[in-house]
């Protein structure tokens, strides 16, 4: 028997066991905090990057996304979402939804940006997906590169999937549209995922997983209708389970439209690919879940059940950020990190009449600073190198600047003494000049003919006969008005 086959058999029959006995408490493990990524498909693809971006400091780690598309795509609306969103992708307001995004963390409605510098992302979009065009997560990628270096990113886009998550040994073949929407393509994508986002990992268990290490949880320890289901799930690799001395990772899976375990019963649960790698290489694995009830099993990335589903407030958001703490709950919290110092040798050099550059020393410890101008950030990203050439500044003008030092999660430490500094005088306009026949000039409306003579405009210089043969350069001095002359 092949072990496709075997793996088939296996999973079927899991699925048609199930686990024995009622949902528990979801446990607290030895997980390390700084080690967390999500991954999702479909509305779990886009609901892994609410999650990544308004969770940053939670998610920071990274994020993988499967047919999703930019945070806050839809705008709270069910038309951009179907539109846009899937079909439509060239319709994505991608610099909107970046400048929403910075909004949203100077409010604090969501986790500074800062964190998802040192992020890592996962992106795939199969070639014949229908549901959510390729286009989508091309939008998706140019909203990245304004957070996330581009070196951190990988996008394959070269199988012939349909709308799926895809194996290399387990569902629908890898060009069908349909329940329970995991293809078998022969490519590994959990494993690749997972390799991308935390490095180097031992082979994955290709044997039949211990029944035990699935856990059906309670969710309604943290969240009640919304769309969300009483239950959700995990797979709790052995060295990770509450007493364990290992510590652990953890990886939030985010299921499709159409395929909580109400719909495909336990098969997005268990035949993936996430726990045979979570197995290897101890990290917990866990699968929060929708209801039925839930417009089309769909996690909320448009707003179906609350006008805040992609900010930190958002219901769904708010209980699978909870499900994280509590099952991180078991590990020794490290304390804070100290404040970061102010950074000292601030000053402002190469002024012009509209820019000014901003220099200071390293701060040890730092990921990223920000400028301050008259007090208010003037800096959209972090700047992550010790110079910051402020632009779009008032000609002849006095400013100060001040600098602060960030460090990984975004927090600020104390400010630097600010730098006085005044930009240069606005230059006098170019001069523009014009080089025609006086018949030509009047055409153009520079000039004009009075009795057979022609006169600048403005000036009323005469330039001579009004014909085709007398040429004559003017010289453009302000509107409309021009004098006989030369540029140099």
């Amino acid at each position: 028997m092949s072990f496709k086959m075997l793996h088939a058999v296996v999973a079927t029959t899991a699925l048609a066991s199930g686990l024995a006995g009622a949902a528990v408490n979801l446990p607290q493990l030895n997980i390390d905090k700084t080690q967390t990524t999500v991954s999702g498909l479909s509305s779990g693809g886009f609901m892994a990057v609410q999650l990544h971006v308004a969770y940053s400091a939670t998610f920071q780690k990274g994020a993988g996304v499967v047919a999703g598309g930019p945070f806050y795509c839809a705008e709270g609306s069910v038309s951009n979402a179907t539109g846009r969103c899937m079909a439509s992708p060239a319709g994505i307001p991608t610099s909107t939804l970046v400048s929403t995004t910075n909004n949203w963390a100077s409010q604090g409605l969501i986790d500074p940006v800062a964190n998802l510098q040192s992020s890592r992302v996962y992106m795939f979009s199969g070639t014949l997906d229908s549901a959510v065009k390729t286009g989508v997560m091309d939008a998706l990628k140019t909203y990245y590169a304004s957070f996330v270096p581009t070196a951190n990113v990988v996008y394959k886009k070269d199988i012939a999937a349909e709308h799926a998550m895809v194996t290399d040994d387990y569902g629908s073949a890898c060009s069908v549209k349909g329940a329970p929407y995991i293809n078998d393509c022969n490519f590994d994508l959990a494993g690749t995922m997972l390799a991308h986002l935390y490095g180097t990992l031992n082979a994955r268990n290709n044997n039949a997983l211990p029944v035990g290490n699935f856990v059906e949880f309670n969710q309604s320890q943290f969240i009640t209708n919304h769309g969300m289901a009483t239950t959700g799930w995990a797979y709790v690799p052995q060295a990770c389970q509450a007493g364990g001395s290992a510590t652990c990772r953890l990886h939030v899976v985010l299921h499709g439209c159409k395929q909580n375990v109400g719909d495909v019963q336990q098969q997005y649960v268990r035949n993936t690919g996430y726990n045979r790698w979570g197995d290897s290489n101890n990290i917990v694995v866990l699968y929060p879940q929708t209801s039925v009830a839930a417009t089309n099993s769909c996690w909320d990335w448009w707003g179906y059940d609350s006008a805040n589903y992609a900010k930190k407030s958002g219901p769904q958001m708010a209980a699978i950020k909870a499900m994280v703490d509590q099952v991180s709950a078991g590990g020794v919290t490290p304390p804070p990190p100290a404040a970061l110092p102010a950074p000292t040798g601030v000053t402002a050099s190469n002024a012009t009449a509209s820019s000014m550059t901003i220099n200071w020393s390293a701060v040890t410890g730092a990921a990223s600073y920000n400028v301050y101008r008259n007090s208010n950030k003037t800096n959209a990203l972090p700047v992550t190198a010790i110079s910051f050439n402020d632009t779009g500044l008032a000609a002849a003008t006095t400013y100060s600047w001040s600098v602060k030092a960030a460090d990984s999660s975004g927090a600020e430490g104390a400010a630097s003494a600010s730098v006085t500094a005044t930009t240069l005088a606005a230059p006098p306009p170019t001069a523009t000049c014009y080089t025609a026949s006086n018949y030509g000039h009047t055409v153009a409306g520079r000039a004009y003919a009075l009795w057979g003579w022609t006169y600048a405009n403005g000036s009323g210089q005469s330039m001579g006969l009004w014909n085709i043969f007398t040429s004559t350069t003017l010289k453009k001095t302000g509107d409309n008005y021009y004098v006989i002359g030369t540029c140099p």
